[in-house]
């Protein structure tokens, strides 16, 4: 069965880490270009204090934006998640969000600079907000971008 968005939101929902940490993908557009993901903050993912776990909110934003670039740039290329940084700006409580964008220009770029083999990493940031709108943490993430190497019927990388 091909890998559609609608399917991967579903499969990352009930994969074990995140149906366990609260964390649910409402979506992946149609066109791979955005994703939406929430944080449901509860015993199980909250601090000491009661506000949202700093890990959770991590785990809540770590891999979405090396797939969103990973299903439009293709299998000519691989893509990793390499690190990522978080500025908590406020506690979080009851149901964060997380906003998650790629658009098909950034991804040509991507595309263009990792040609030949090239080495690429890029920043891309968004912000993790409550129910009100009100921004809980600042985060950003590093993902690697290169294009593979092709064999030749030689047997001679290219």
């Amino acid at each position: 069965m091909p890998v559609t968005p609608r399917r991967l939101a579903l499969g990352m929902s009930l994969w074990i880490p995140n149906l366990f940490s609260g964390i649910r993908v409402k979506r992946f557009a149609p066109d791979w270009t955005s994703a939406t993901v929430e944080l449901h903050v509860n015993v199980f993912t909250r601090n000491y204090v009661k506000t949202a776990f700093g890990g959770s909110m991590s785990a809540m934003t770590d891999p979405y934006f090396f797939m969103l670039v990973m299903h439009q740039i293709g299998r000519d290329y691989i893509v990793w998640d390499t690190r990522g940084e978080i500025e908590f700006v406020k506690p979080g409580r009851g149901v964060l969000t997380a906003q998650f964008a790629v658009p098909p220009e950034k991804t040509a770029e991507l595309r263009e600079r990792a040609r030949g083999g090239a080495k690429v990493l890029e920043w891309f940031e968004t912000e993790i907000t409550d129910r009100d709108g009100d921004v809980v943490a600042r985060v950003r993430r590093e993902v690697y971008v290169r294009e593979k190497q092709r064999v030749s019927s030689a047997g001679a990388a290219r």
